[in-house]
Protein backbone atom coordinates (compact mmCIF):
# COMPACT_ATOMS: atom_id res chain seq x y z
CA UNK A 1 0.00 0.00 0.00
CA UNK A 2 2.86 2.38 0.68
CA UNK A 3 4.45 1.36 -2.30
CA UNK A 4 1.15 2.28 -3.99
CA UNK A 5 1.16 5.31 -2.46
CA UNK A 6 4.48 6.53 -3.33
CA UNK A 7 4.05 5.90 -6.99
CA UNK A 8 0.93 7.75 -6.85
CA UNK A 9 2.50 10.71 -5.31
CA UNK A 10 5.80 10.11 -8.38
CA UNK A 11 2.77 10.62 -10.58
CA UNK A 12 1.38 13.87 -9.41
CA UNK A 13 4.87 15.21 -9.32
CA UNK A 14 5.59 14.44 -12.64
CA UNK A 15 2.61 16.04 -13.81
CA UNK A 16 2.72 19.17 -12.21
CA UNK A 17 6.36 19.14 -12.73
CA UNK A 18 6.11 18.97 -16.71
CA UNK A 19 3.58 21.57 -16.54
CA UNK A 20 6.10 24.30 -15.20
CA UNK A 21 9.08 23.08 -17.30
CA UNK A 22 6.27 23.18 -20.37
CA UNK A 23 6.51 26.94 -20.22
CA UNK A 24 10.11 26.85 -22.41
CA UNK A 25 7.68 25.47 -25.43
CA UNK A 26 3.94 27.11 -24.10
CA UNK A 27 3.93 30.89 -24.61
CA UNK A 28 1.57 31.09 -21.43
CA UNK A 29 1.63 35.12 -20.77
CA UNK A 30 3.98 35.53 -23.28
CA UNK A 31 4.00 35.20 -27.39
CA UNK A 32 5.56 33.04 -29.68
CA UNK A 33 7.54 34.04 -32.72
CA UNK A 34 5.02 33.39 -35.46
CA UNK A 35 2.24 35.11 -33.38
CA UNK A 36 3.95 38.31 -32.61
CA UNK A 37 4.90 38.62 -36.09
CA UNK A 38 1.02 38.58 -37.05
CA UNK A 39 0.08 40.30 -34.14
CA UNK A 40 2.61 43.26 -34.94
CA UNK A 41 1.72 43.16 -38.58
CA UNK A 42 -1.57 43.31 -38.34
CA UNK A 43 -3.27 46.58 -39.27
CA UNK A 44 -6.84 45.70 -39.76
CA UNK A 45 -9.93 44.01 -38.39
CA UNK A 46 -9.18 40.16 -37.57
CA UNK A 47 -11.81 38.28 -35.18
CA UNK A 48 -11.09 35.04 -36.72
CA UNK A 49 -7.00 35.11 -35.98
CA UNK A 50 -7.17 37.10 -32.53
CA UNK A 51 -10.26 34.57 -31.25
CA UNK A 52 -7.40 31.78 -32.72
CA UNK A 53 -4.91 33.47 -30.76
CA UNK A 54 -6.74 34.22 -27.66
CA UNK A 55 -8.00 30.38 -27.19
CA UNK A 56 -4.56 28.98 -28.00
CA UNK A 57 -2.88 31.31 -25.09
CA UNK A 58 -5.56 30.10 -22.05
CA UNK A 59 -4.83 26.81 -23.36
CA UNK A 60 -1.56 26.40 -22.99
CA UNK A 61 -1.55 29.09 -19.92
CA UNK A 62 -0.36 26.43 -17.15
CA UNK A 63 -0.47 29.68 -14.71
CA UNK A 64 -3.80 29.81 -15.23
CA UNK A 65 -5.32 26.43 -15.39
CA UNK A 66 -3.49 25.52 -11.89
CA UNK A 67 -5.58 28.15 -10.62
CA UNK A 68 -8.40 26.45 -12.29
CA UNK A 69 -7.21 23.47 -10.83
CA UNK A 70 -7.06 24.75 -7.80
CA UNK A 71 -10.25 26.30 -7.84
CA UNK A 72 -12.81 23.58 -9.17
CA UNK A 73 -10.96 20.86 -7.04
CA UNK A 74 -13.29 20.63 -3.87
CA UNK A 75 -16.45 21.85 -6.08
CA UNK A 76 -18.88 18.83 -6.60
CA UNK A 77 -21.80 20.95 -7.89
CA UNK A 78 -21.98 22.23 -11.30
CA UNK A 79 -23.55 26.03 -10.06
CA UNK A 80 -20.80 26.27 -7.81
CA UNK A 81 -18.57 25.35 -10.71
CA UNK A 82 -20.11 28.23 -12.76
CA UNK A 83 -20.18 30.77 -10.01
CA UNK A 84 -16.38 30.51 -9.60
CA UNK A 85 -15.59 30.51 -12.75
CA UNK A 86 -17.59 33.02 -13.79
CA UNK A 87 -15.72 35.49 -11.42
CA UNK A 88 -12.49 34.30 -12.54
CA UNK A 89 -13.97 35.42 -15.96
CA UNK A 90 -15.34 38.23 -15.20
CA UNK A 91 -12.12 39.81 -13.30
CA UNK A 92 -9.27 38.56 -15.90
CA UNK A 93 -12.00 40.13 -18.87
CA UNK A 94 -12.07 43.59 -16.90
CA UNK A 95 -8.15 44.11 -16.62
CA UNK A 96 -7.15 42.46 -19.97
CA UNK A 97 -9.58 44.97 -21.60
CA UNK A 98 -9.38 47.72 -19.60
CA UNK A 99 -5.32 46.88 -19.10
CA UNK A 100 -4.27 47.86 -22.89
CA UNK A 101 -6.88 49.58 -23.84
CA UNK A 102 -6.60 52.49 -20.71
CA UNK A 103 -3.21 51.67 -21.37
CA UNK A 104 -2.03 50.96 -17.70
CA UNK A 105 1.53 49.90 -17.30
CA UNK A 106 2.13 47.58 -14.57
CA UNK A 107 5.88 45.15 -14.28
CA UNK A 108 4.83 41.95 -16.45
CA UNK A 109 7.23 40.01 -13.95
CA UNK A 110 5.32 41.34 -10.79
CA UNK A 111 2.09 40.64 -12.00
CA UNK A 112 2.86 36.82 -12.70
CA UNK A 113 4.83 36.88 -9.80
CA UNK A 114 1.38 37.43 -8.10
CA UNK A 115 -0.31 34.80 -10.25
CA UNK A 116 2.39 32.31 -9.12
CA UNK A 117 0.97 33.34 -5.66
CA UNK A 118 -2.68 32.96 -6.46
CA UNK A 119 -1.90 28.92 -7.02
CA UNK A 120 -0.12 29.24 -3.90
CA UNK A 121 -3.09 30.37 -2.03
CA UNK A 122 -5.77 28.05 -3.56
CA UNK A 123 -3.59 25.05 -2.76
CA UNK A 124 -2.94 26.35 1.00
CA UNK A 125 -6.67 27.36 1.12
CA UNK A 126 -7.56 23.62 -0.11
CA UNK A 127 -5.75 22.09 2.35
CA UNK A 128 -7.74 24.36 5.02
CA UNK A 129 -4.25 26.32 5.67
CA UNK A 130 -6.01 29.71 7.22
CA UNK A 131 -8.21 28.03 9.38
CA UNK A 132 -5.46 25.91 10.79
CA UNK A 133 -2.82 28.67 10.74
CA UNK A 134 -4.71 31.93 11.24
CA UNK A 135 -7.99 30.69 12.59
CA UNK A 136 -9.37 33.11 9.33
CA UNK A 137 -10.47 31.68 6.43
CA UNK A 138 -10.80 34.30 3.60
CA UNK A 139 -14.09 34.95 1.13
CA UNK A 140 -13.10 32.54 -1.38
CA UNK A 141 -15.73 34.22 -4.02
CA UNK A 142 -13.83 37.78 -3.26
CA UNK A 143 -10.40 35.98 -3.35
CA UNK A 144 -11.16 34.47 -6.80
CA UNK A 145 -12.42 37.66 -8.60
CA UNK A 146 -9.37 39.75 -6.63
CA UNK A 147 -6.71 37.22 -8.44
CA UNK A 148 -8.88 37.05 -12.02
CA UNK A 149 -8.02 40.58 -11.88
CA UNK A 150 -4.16 40.04 -11.90
CA UNK A 151 -4.77 37.34 -14.20
CA UNK A 152 -5.93 39.94 -16.35
CA UNK A 153 -3.51 41.80 -16.19
CA UNK A 154 -0.41 39.10 -16.65
CA UNK A 155 -2.48 38.99 -20.55
CA UNK A 156 -2.82 42.98 -20.61
CA UNK A 157 0.76 43.31 -19.79
CA UNK A 158 2.28 40.47 -23.01
CA UNK A 159 -0.76 41.92 -25.14
CA UNK A 160 0.63 46.01 -24.90
CA UNK A 161 4.56 44.99 -25.61
CA UNK A 162 3.75 44.21 -28.54
CA UNK A 163 2.55 47.93 -29.19
CA UNK A 164 -0.66 46.66 -31.29
CA UNK A 165 -2.02 49.19 -33.91
CA UNK A 166 -4.77 51.03 -32.69
CA UNK A 167 -6.71 50.69 -35.97
CA UNK A 168 -9.96 48.10 -35.02
CA UNK A 169 -7.83 47.91 -31.42
CA UNK A 170 -10.61 47.29 -29.53
CA UNK A 171 -12.85 44.69 -31.92
CA UNK A 172 -9.45 42.66 -31.75
CA UNK A 173 -9.40 42.55 -28.03
CA UNK A 174 -12.70 41.61 -27.52
CA UNK A 175 -12.26 38.36 -30.27
CA UNK A 176 -9.42 37.92 -28.27
CA UNK A 177 -10.41 37.96 -24.87
CA UNK A 178 -13.61 35.64 -26.63
CA UNK A 179 -10.90 33.36 -27.36
CA UNK A 180 -8.93 33.45 -24.31
CA UNK A 181 -12.77 32.20 -22.62
CA UNK A 182 -12.90 29.15 -25.57
CA UNK A 183 -10.26 27.96 -24.67
CA UNK A 184 -10.65 28.21 -20.50
CA UNK A 185 -13.96 26.35 -21.50
CA UNK A 186 -11.97 23.96 -23.60
CA UNK A 187 -9.39 23.51 -20.85
CA UNK A 188 -12.24 23.22 -18.25
CA UNK A 189 -14.03 20.10 -19.64
CA UNK A 190 -11.03 18.59 -19.77
CA UNK A 191 -10.07 19.38 -16.54
CA UNK A 192 -13.78 18.71 -14.49
CA UNK A 193 -13.75 15.02 -16.98
CA UNK A 194 -9.81 14.08 -15.43
CA UNK A 195 -11.68 14.63 -11.88
CA UNK A 196 -14.86 13.27 -12.50
CA UNK A 197 -12.73 10.12 -13.21
CA UNK A 198 -10.74 10.40 -10.50
CA UNK A 199 -13.03 11.62 -8.10
CA UNK A 200 -14.23 7.73 -8.04
CA UNK A 201 -10.92 6.12 -7.26
CA UNK A 202 -9.75 5.82 -3.77
CA UNK A 203 -6.39 7.61 -4.53
CA UNK A 204 -8.47 11.09 -5.05
CA UNK A 205 -9.30 11.57 -1.22
CA UNK A 206 -5.65 9.32 -0.25
CA UNK A 207 -3.87 11.96 -2.57
CA UNK A 208 -5.90 15.56 -1.98
CA UNK A 209 -3.66 16.93 0.52
CA UNK A 210 -0.20 15.65 -1.40
CA UNK A 211 -1.80 17.00 -4.73
CA UNK A 212 -2.41 20.52 -2.95
CA UNK A 213 0.73 20.38 -1.36
CA UNK A 214 2.28 19.84 -5.24
CA UNK A 215 -0.06 22.32 -6.41
CA UNK A 216 1.64 25.13 -3.21
CA UNK A 217 4.51 23.71 -4.58
CA UNK A 218 3.93 25.08 -8.34
CA UNK A 219 2.95 28.40 -7.43
CA UNK A 220 5.96 29.03 -5.49
CA UNK A 221 8.02 27.62 -7.96
CA UNK A 222 6.44 30.48 -10.76
CA UNK A 223 6.51 33.07 -7.94
CA UNK A 224 10.42 32.20 -7.98
CA UNK A 225 10.61 32.47 -11.17
CA UNK A 226 9.08 35.60 -11.81
CA UNK A 227 10.55 37.25 -9.09
CA UNK A 228 14.49 36.19 -9.73
CA UNK A 229 13.49 37.61 -13.71
CA UNK A 230 12.45 40.52 -12.00
CA UNK A 231 15.77 41.26 -10.28
CA UNK A 232 17.57 40.24 -12.89
CA UNK A 233 15.86 42.57 -15.62
CA UNK A 234 15.88 45.46 -12.33
CA UNK A 235 20.27 45.21 -12.64
CA UNK A 236 21.01 44.96 -16.09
Amino acid sequence: MQLLKNRNYCWVWILLSSLILFQNQAFAHGVDTDTAYFLTKNNGLAIGAFSYIGAKHMVTGYDHLLFLLGVIFFLYNRRDILLYVSLFTLGHSITLLSGVLAQINVNAYLIDAIIGLSVVYKGFDNLSGFKTVFNWQPNPKYAVLIFGLFHGFGLATKIQELNLPSENLWQNLVAFNFGVELGQGISLIFILLALSFWRHHRSYNQLANITNTLLMSAGLILFGYQLTGYFINSIS
